[in-house]
């Protein structure tokens, strides 16, 4: 349960203000009325990039001689704090996907805003570190969903009254305190 409540925390947090976030803002607007088919093409999305990602992150400790793993994981969540404190810049052009509709275009270009991202990297560094790969693919889903649907839900509402720059500040102390736990 550790593995689960742990990733949901980190990733809901780091979510706010990131670009998927704001993606799912601009889906929201351009798919107005179509909430459930964004929201089911967020889930798609992030189970998929994040099962590969959680993998990937328990592969990594095979090989990884783990005298090192502990310090590559607490280096890791501490460059992923530190990451945190930059915000993401908005994409809103317009996709050739919106014509396949809401479910496709969600899915496909929510999975590919996944790669890279910094809720990527923590899928992996989160894996890495709990070694518990299905309650941190589920965790982290729970949490990306978290932060994204009341998004969809409330869309512009919302986004005006969230502190972003505290979220941001947030989310960096928290994976900075992850960074220090991993060496304890």
């Amino acid at each position: 349960m550790e593995a689960f409540f742990g990733s949901t925390l980190a990733v809901a947090i780091a979510e706010i203000g990131d670009k998927t976030q704001l993606l799912s803002l601009f889906l929201a607007a351009r798919f107005a009325g179509r909430h459930s088919a964004i929201i089911a093409g967020i889930f798609v999305a992030t189970l998929l990039n994040h099962a590969a990602s959680a993998w990937l992150g328990e592969f990594l400790m095979h090989w990884i001689p783990a005298h090192w793993g502990r310090w590559l994981i607490a280096g890791s969540f501490i460059l992923i704090g530190l990451w945190l404190l930059i915000p993401d810049k908005e994409d809103a052009a317009p996709s050739p996907l919106d014509k396949y509709g809401p479910f496709v275009a969600t899915t496909v270009l929510f999975f590919l805003a996944e790669i890279g991202d910094k809720t990527q990297i923590a899928t992996v560094v989160l894996a890495a570190h709990y070694q518990d790969l299905w309650p941190v693919v589920m965790g982290t889903t729970v949490g990306m969903l978290a932060a994204n649907v009341p998004v969809v839900l409330a869309g512009a509402w919302l986004m005006q009254r969230l502190p972003l720059r505290a979220a941001r500040w947030g989310a960096c102390v928290l994976f900075l305190g992850l960074g220090v736990l991993a060496l304890a």
